[in-house]
């Protein structure tokens, strides 16, 4: 798994169970679990399909509740760390509507399961820190690479 891939929003996305992009890519087993746990959570309303709970990483065609790949790609910078405004009021509805499904993830998870989402999830205001503070350093934010849709 490497750590290194963090999406715009400051997601880690090869801790993330949704992530199915070499080289993380899930079993089918695994995607079917990750959409019943979604659905428990409430991430979604119901069960959904392997390929609809597949995620290959963040680009700007891509959906996202809060825009960050699509904002990012438009400032020409990879994440929301290297922007000027961060935290803009729209990042700081994401980390607030991120953690407001933690008590949840709690009820629900197994301890595994819930550490997980803590990595890839509940740590994205931590990781966009941690990149600006090495941007600052003049140490490059992350690797040049871009996950493909």
């Amino acid at each position: 798994m490497s750590d290194s891939i963090i999406a715009a929003c400051g997601n880690a996305c090869a801790a993330c169970p949704r992530y199915h992009a070499p080289p993380d890519e899930k079993t089918e087993a695994e995607l079917r679990r990750t959409a019943e746990l979604w659905k428990n959570i409430g991430y979604r309303d119901r069960i959904v399909s392997n390929k609809e709970i597949a995620c290959s990483g963040c680009g700007p065609e891509n959906w996202c509740r809060y825009g960050a790949a699509a904002c990012c790609a438009e400032k020409g910078i990879r994440t929301c760390a290297a922007c000027g405004l961060y935290p803009c009021e729209r990042m700081r509805e994401c980390f607030s509507v991120t953690l407001s499904f933690e008590p949840k993830c709690r009820e629900v998870c197994t301890q595994a399961e819930y550490a997980q989402l803590k990595k890839a999830f509940f740590k994205k205001e931590e990781n966009l820190s941690a990149l600006r503070d090495r941007e600052k350093e003049g140490r490059s934010c992350l690797p040049e690479r871009r996950v493909q849709p």
